[in-house]
């Protein structure tokens, strides 16, 4: 039914425990889910036959050195079972409710893309995975879980024909989450926040895997990320999405008084597509930022 697929880190110290966590979960969703591990970080192929699950080796990388999304993604669905595709990041555990989830969007639309908000947990060793599994890790969410805001993104599930035209994003790094909302209202598929059907628990980490131990959106790539993805006016949140899945079942997000600037900024970048007048729109919708923006530069030049 789905092929889940993602690009792991090292498998290490606190960041292999819950990778495994996180993969193990998924090789518990049914006979008809299939795991693909991408890339070629210390560990991982030992990682993907310890849990029986494929791996693809040989990923290309950035200037940098970092793993290419545009890659795995075209690798995935190269070598993908099934038609129906989901990414999550490699740190995230899911449960049968995504695919009960998916079943019932893909038997209505044959484009989308369904996300949602994750539950974060702090997590220090390794689960049990045996019978009752789910209803345990649920208690445990509903008791010291914390809902992370809605301006991230952990999961994908899209039809395999998405997403084909990707930009060369750097894995691990911000800005490229936000494209995949941008990119698929920009081709109308219907994006729907699935965060009251699908529980996704992501679990704590630091950021020590990562140059200086900065947060992802502090480093040089995440400006590249954003680059590439069109700039500030391709940063769209889970708050638009068109479409919700909520008390079993499917429908429009409905409108709300305070986010309607928002909506109609959203339809000005949408009718505008990519490229510089969408940019020059964002700058005339938010003059203070443009003000400061216009003041760092005055400065750095000064500077020079």
């Amino acid at each position: 039914m789905v092929t889940l697929f993602t690009g792991p880190k090292s498998f290490a110290g606190h960041i292999g425990v819950i990778q495994d966590n996180a993969i193990a979960s998924w090789t518990r969703l049914g006979a008809g889910v299939e795991v693909i591990l991408i890339g070629d970080e210390p560990g991982l192929h030992e990682a993907a036959e310890r849990h029986g699950v494929r791996h693809l080796a040989n990923l290309p990388r950035t200037t940098s050195g970092t793993p290419r999304l545009d890659a795995i993604f075209a690798m995935a669905r190269e070598s993908a079972a099934h038609e129906l595709l989901c990414y999550a990041n490699a740190d995230v555990i899911l449960m049968p409710d995504l695919l009960t989830c998916a079943a019932e969007v893909a038997s209505r639309f044959a484009s989308f893309l369904i996300i949602g908000q994750r539950w974060d947990l702090d997590v220090r060793e390794r689960l049990d995975f045996d019978g009752g599994w789910e209803e345990a890790l649920r208690r445990d969410v509903a008791q010291r879980g914390r809902r992370h805001p809605p301006g991230g993104s952990d999961y994908f599930v899209f039809p395999r024909p998405c997403f084909h035209a990707m930009p060369a994003f750097a894995l691990g790094r911000a800005g490229w989450d936000n494209w995949m909302i941008y990119h698929a209202r920009l081709q109308h598929w219907p994006v729907i926040d699935a965060s009251d059907s699908i529980t996704v628990i992501h679990q704590d980490h630091d950021y020590a895997h990562l140059p200086d131990g900065k947060p992802h959106y502090r480093l040089p790539e995440s400006d590249r990320n954003l680059e590439l993805a069109g700039g500030r006016p391709t940063v769209f949140t889970l708050l638009d999405a068109d479409w919700m899945h909520s008390g079993g079942r499917l429908h429009r997000r409905p409108l709300q008084w305070r986010r309607l600037l928002r909506r109609a900024e959203v339809a000005v970048y949408l009718a505008l597509g990519p490229g510089k007048a969408a940019r020059r729109a964002r700058l005339l919708m938010h003059p203070v930022e443009t003000i400061r923006s216009l003041v760092r530069q005055h400065r750095r030049e000064g500077e020079a």
